[in-house]
């Protein structure tokens, strides 16, 4: 054997064992999504189910494992999952979103690959296609800790799910027809905690042990607030960002955020009440499950709890409590603080309007005047195979325009991969926004009353806040963020009020690169679905 092919035998040998000693594991999943019958507020509904499940199953995972996800449709309709706070690190490919990714059609499956490429904390898929979240669908994320990592607490006894949010009595099919007809959904029927209304989920505890809830708000319209009747929540966690753990009696959760709590079963045994109840609603929505001691002999008793209904001051100042914990490590052995995203001067600044405008006689929702419309091709896939005619990048303005007008457009807006912005959410509305950002974490600067101006970053928070995935903007006011666009792809920014969402209220991101590199971006996969425009062509042989 001559030197070159010994020195490529051994270099092929050592990718080979860097490949399967180094790489990170893997865990397979495979989801039959089916229509069954589901009572969540005690009348007999459609709901959507995974594996026989509602909610769905747990997925738990290690920072930075691989996720193989095999999801067979067998609805009678096209179905896609999202994953809510995954950042699917140079894999926009794999989002869930409808400009990401075509359905998966009735009979068909699809495998998603994802990796929980450095993220820790808590999160949930949703089913993010024709209104179906309403219809059940969802289920949580656990991205634990790398053993070696440490974390800023001590181990707990036991690690809660709460899925919190509201419901409809109606089928979720039958809340399309009303957004399709033009009309605002009515207001919502109830809540329910993990599927169940009233005093239908049990947690159940140790006398003088603490444990770990993570809530999450998956409903479709409104806030909700969390608390433990006697019991104190001690915040440790915000859609992976370690919090400096200051202690609450209750607390605001809005659409499509989720955190982490403490709580010590500290009081007398007997059963409390877990609390979940509608915010900034005149009518107030109330439910509850139970937190069990395990010597109890007494059950629920007495009033439930009451907390703040429509102010909306004790909900600012409790916002602007929550802080990060600098000398926590974050999913590395390093500390969080060590990324001083306050000593970087943004490239340029985004706002983004929220309305809520009639188009033809049609009640839509808006972003800086454009009424997001859905293409026949998914924009990832147009973008990928250079098809004419999908979308255009000057398609929605970077600044909300004077007047009241709004029309219809595939709203796509153009950024540069490494650009570091920020984008300021202004809402002149009299109702709470939630914004998500798929494909990111940022940092969350500033919330306040009013108009922004650029006189507004004087009072940013450029030392400690949290980095998360979902922000409020509070009535008549504004909420400002940094982000450094250091993922490569198609991203949705999205109101997680899901009539808002579904009538237009949202556009898509492109962070572009011109390098066409693999370290930028993965390349398409090899299963991806193929429609519209793009049916017909092909991925890549491997």
């Amino acid at each position: 054997m001559t030197d070159s092919k010994l020195l490529l035998c051994c270099f092929i040998a050592c990718v080979l064992f860097v490949g399967v000693i180094g790489e990170n594991p893997y865990r397979y999943f495979t989801w039959k999504v089916t229509y069954g019958d589901v009572y969540p507020l005690g009348v007999k509904q459609q709901g959507i189910l995974i594996n026989g499940q509602f909610p769905g199953p747990h997925i738990d995972a290690v920072t930075n494992d691989n996720l193989i996800i095999s999801v067979y449709n067998y609805l009678n309709e096209p179905f896609l999952i999202s994953w809510n706070g995954v950042r699917q690190w140079r894999n926009s490919w794999q989002d869930g979103a409808l400009g990401t990714n075509c359905p998966i059609r009735p009979g068909k499956n699809f495998t998603y690959v994802l990796q929980m490429k450095d993220q820790i904390g808590t999160f949930f898929y949703f089913p993010s296609l024709l209104f179906h979240k309403a219809a059940g669908g969802y289920g949580s994320i656990r991205i634990w800790s790398r053993p070696k990592i440490p974390v800023p607490y001590p181990a707990p006894a036991g690690d809660f799910v709460v899925l919190a949010g509201d419901w409809y009595k109606r089928n979720h099919y039958v809340l399309r027809r009303f957004l399709d007809s033009g009309h605002n959904l009515p207001f919502p029927d109830g809540l329910i905690i993990n599927g169940r209304g009233w005093n239908g989920y049990t947690f159940q505890v140790d006398p003088g042990r603490t444990y770990r809830f993570r809530v999450s708000n998956v409903g479709i319209a409104t806030s909700i607030n969390f608390r433990i009747q006697g019991h104190k929540l001690k915040l440790i966690e915000v859609e992976g960002s370690h919090t400096i753990q200051n202690t609450y009696s209750s607390f605001d959760i809005h659409l499509g955020q989720s955190c982490s709590f403490l709580v010590t079963a500290d009081q007398v045994p007997q059963d409390y009440y877990v609390i979940v109840s509608s915010r900034f609603t005149r009518r107030v929505l109330t439910t509850t499950a139970i937190l069990h001691y395990s010597n109890s002999k007494k059950g629920v008793s007495g009033p439930v709890p009451g907390a703040p209904t429509v102010q909306i001051a004790p909900s600012v100042m409790q916002a602007r409590s929550i802080r990060r914990n600098l000398t926590a490590s974050g999913p590395r052995p390093n500390p969080q603080g060590s990324y001083h995203y306050g000593m970087i001067t943004p490239s340029r600044t985004i706002m983004v309007a929220n309305s809520a405008p009639y188009i033809n006689g049609k009640q839509r929702y808006a972003v800086n005047g454009v009424s997001y419309v859905p293409p026949d091709t998914p924009l990832k896939l147009a973008d990928y195979f250079k098809i004419p005619g999908v979308f255009n990048l000057g398609s929605i303005p970077t600044w909300p325009p004077s007047g009241n007008n709004a029309y219809f457009q595939t709203s796509v807006m153009a950024a540069n991969f490494r650009e570091y912005v920020e984008i300021v959410f202004q809402n002149w509305e009299d109702t709470v926004q939630s914004w998500h950002l798929d494909g990111y974490s940022f940092f969350v600067v500033g919330m306040e009353g009013g108009q922004w101006t650029p006189a507004s970053r004087k009072a940013y928070n450029l030392r400690d806040t949290v980095s998360r995935c979902t922000t409020q903007v509070y009535p008549r006011s504004w909420t400002a963020i940094y982000v450094a666009l250091d993922n490569v792809g198609m991203w949705n920014i999205r109101s997680d009020n899901w009539a808002r969402q579904y009538l237009g209220q949202q556009f898509y991101l492109r962070v572009y690169s011109p390098a066409n590199s693999w370290r930028d971006e993965l390349p398409i996969p090899r299963n991806a679905l193929l429609c519209g425009r793009a049916k017909g062509r092909h991925t890549r042989p491997f």
